[in-house]
């Protein structure tokens, strides 16, 4: 048998799906839009605590020239 005979017989076959297709689409969707949303709930977290950060890169660079003699 050569693959188009398979897939013609194969096409025979009439499966029920258990909703309409647009429901695929609007489940995936909706599941892409709610991982945007957890995506997007974590901009500017680098920045939420930059005085501290600041201060720390600030010691580190400091204690870094220091110990090594720059």
């Amino acid at each position: 048998m050569s693959f188009a005979t398979i897939v013609l017989a194969a096409a025979e076959a009439h499966v029920e799906l258990p909703m309409p297709t647009f429901m695929y689409a609007l489940i995936a969707a909706i599941i892409f839009i709610l991982l945007g949303l957890a995506t997007f709930s974590y901009r500017d977290v680098a920045n939420r605590h930059a005085a501290k950060a600041n201060a720390r890169a600030g010691r580190v660079h400091d204690h870094d020239v220091s110990g090594h003699g720059h």
